[in-house]
């Protein structure tokens, strides 16, 4: 693996474990401890000790966590040093620290933050000596959306696993938790210390184009089942869980990225439907929950989204759900919380809400500032400051930052992407996979009938950067398992020489295997599959991603859902249309019909096997 150069794991200089106590003196007598890998308690009297030392200005930076550019604290990509003056007013990761003293930090593919295992690790042990080389310095919590599927930020060679429909699909909570105890672990093991995952959203809109295969499916009860099992599952490998987005993301066809969604439940169906899985979430012990940028009338009439709603996040959260833990906003660049009010009011106002935890501000300087003023005019009390302070550090110190802030390499190598580790993701996918139609036994593909395929369709996007494309992986896998497989994709939206293209080259093969992903009534997917099932030869499909693909395409004989499109589900469905493996996914969601959505076609729960 590549070694970044800068702040590298196990041999820097780096603050001994007695420095990093040191800075947090007074909270026990382990400071004399030195070296020993005893973990001390942090009770709250010891924790309210740290925070009475604190600014008003350090205690303002705990509250936000922040996107940092570069793959390094100190000596990021000159583009890097140049994005983060332009959006941040800071060069690196430590100036960031210095100026605000942030109290965490979220990781992205695109600000450069994950390249690979040992430079992540090499980053996060970065910020960790910026933050606790300040006076009264602390421990930085490190997060990131490592969802698996569809939302991945750490990519290859990490271990990578089916994103939760699939795992709805495969319907096993010991898979859930696995998922949750792997992941992690690797994530820990580079200095990651809190997941925003799972999604507890109950997904019952199929239209939903921010949700959909990000959440476990459409029965309250079995998300909640799902959701519990991954959170004690990241709880054993001690990273924060975070149960998203409260109070319930499933049913709209709005992307809060872009606009302002509005819920339409009554509350009686919310205690149904979206509460549950957040309850057994709770019940579960999660770590952190986060808000909504949604407008939610039978909660708050109001108006005001979720994140900024005092009666759904301390009334209704808080309140009536008992729950104590961290609050965090989804992030506060989005369109969703930014329509209603100006990018200094929001801040303040979510505090005022019930929030802990900032994330994510289009303006540091705005948002902090705002905060910072509140507290002067007396809108916000140092005292509000100090509850959600309080709960942060809590938090810090069950996840042992304040004993043990960094990772080394060897830890890196001893768990990131290991074999074991591999074959357990590739195991769980092998129980997700779902067949759809399987018209006259056509599947599984016999090498000897079929021997020569022709694999096409989209290539959406790798979500971490690192897999796909997905054609490219389902004609490699195929041809491991004894077939003469290509690819030629065709992309989300062929044209008609491509569709052309397609079915002159599926003249000379046995069968066709489509990618499809999210298919439209009168989009070019579904001419290309309607086009190919002309021309004569078998065709094979599989939704990479929506399983309500299916329903556009009533022509096709053999219908299989992936759930996304990373190599782990694509390599899993290669091996069902080879015959390796049988099908043992079932629909964690309903498919309703292309014609009259008021009909069900396939109803949560339908799978069929060989």
């Amino acid at each position: 693996m590549h070694h970044t150069g800068t702040g590298s794991t196990g041999n820097t200089a780096r603050p001994s474990r007695r420095t990093v106590l040191a800075a947090t003196a007074g909270l026990t007598a382990a400071a004399s401890v030195g070296g020993t890998a005893q973990a001390v308690p942090h009770d709250d009297r010891g924790l309210r000790a740290l925070l009475s030392r604190m600014t008003l200005e350090e205690k303002v930076g705990q509250l936000f966590v922040m996107r940092v550019y570069g793959h390094s604290a100190t000596a990021p990509d000159q583009a890097d040093i140049d994005a983060n003056l332009k959006e941040i007013g800071v060069r690196t990761a430590a100036e960031l620290i210095a100026r605000y003293r942030v109290g965490g930090i979220i990781y992205f593919t695109w600000a450069h933050n994950t390249r690979d295992p040992h430079q992540i690790a090499d980053l996060s042990n970065g910020i960790q000596k910026a933050s606790l080389s300040r006076p009264r310095g602390l421990p930085v919590l490190i997060t990131t959306d490592q969802e698996h599927g569809a939302v991945c930020r750490v990519g290859k060679p990490a271990t990578l696993f089916p994103g939760a429909m699939a795992i709805g699909a495969g319907g096993s909570r010991t898979d859930a938790r696995t998922l949750g105890r792997i992941s992690g672990a690797e994530l820990r093991a580079m200095g990651i210390r809190q997941d925003y995952s799972p999604d507890a959203d109950v997904n019952v809109n199929p239209a939903n184009p921010v949700i959909g295969v990000r959440a476990f499916g459409a029965d309250p009860e079995a998300v909640a089942g799902l959701v519990a099992a991954e959170v004690k599952g990241y709880q054993a490998a001690g990273v924060a869980a975070t149960a998203k987005h409260f109070p319930g993301h499933g049913d709209t066809a709005v992307d809060s990225h872009y606009g302002f969604p509005v819920i339409t439940h009554s509350r009686q169906l919310w205690e149904e439907l979206d509460s549950v899985p957040f309850r057994a979430a709770i019940r579960a012990g999660i770590d952190a929950v986060m808000t909504a940028h949604i407008q939610f009338p039978a909660l708050d009439e109001s108006g005001d989204p979720a994140t900024l709603s005092h009666p759904i996040l301390t009334g209704i959260l808080r309140g009536e759900l008992g729950y104590d833990g961290v609050v965090v906003t989804d992030s506060l660049g989005m369109e969703g919380v930014r329509s209603k009010y100006g990018d200094d009011r929001v801040p303040v106002l979510a505090l005022k809400a019930g929030v802990d935890q900032l994330l994510n501000p289009p303006s540091l300087e705005v948002a902090w500032n705002a905060v910072l003023k509140a507290v002067g005019d007396g809108e916000l009390t140092e005292a509000r400051l100090d509850e959600s302070i309080l709960r942060i550090l809590r938090l810090k110190a069950k996840l042992g930052l304040l004993d043990h802030p960094y990772v080394t390499a060897a830890g890196v190598d001893r768990t990131v992407g290991t074999p074991r580790h591999l074959a357990a993701a590739d195991r769980i996918a092998d129980r997700t996979t779902t067949l759809l139609v399987n018209e006259g036994g056509l599947l599984p593909l016999s090498r000897r009938t079929h021997p020569k395929l022709l694999v096409v369709g989209a290539d959406p996007a790798s979500p971490s950067g690192t897999t796909g494309p997905p054609t490219g992986v389902l004609a490699a896998a195929l041809t491991e398992l004894g077939f003469t497989a290509t690819a030629l994709p065709t992309g989300t939206a062929p044209s008609a020489a491509t569709v052309a293209k397609a079915v002159t080259a599926a003249q000379d093969v046995d069968a066709v295997v489509v990618a499809t992903y999210n298919i439209t009534a009168a989009g070019g997917q579904k001419t290309l599959v309607d086009r190919l099932v002309g021309a004569g030869r078998p065709v094979v499909a599989v939704a990479v991603r929506n399983p309500y693909d299916v329903a556009q395409l009533p022509s096709v004989k053999g219908y299989l859902a992936t759930y996304s499109w990373t190599d782990v589900e694509l390599r899993a469905a290669a091996r069902v249309i080879a015959g390796r493996v049988g099908p043992r996914g079932r629909l964690p969601v309903p498919v309703q019909r292309a014609d009259d959505p008021a009909q069900v076609l396939y109803p949560i729960g339908h799978g069929l096997t060989y």
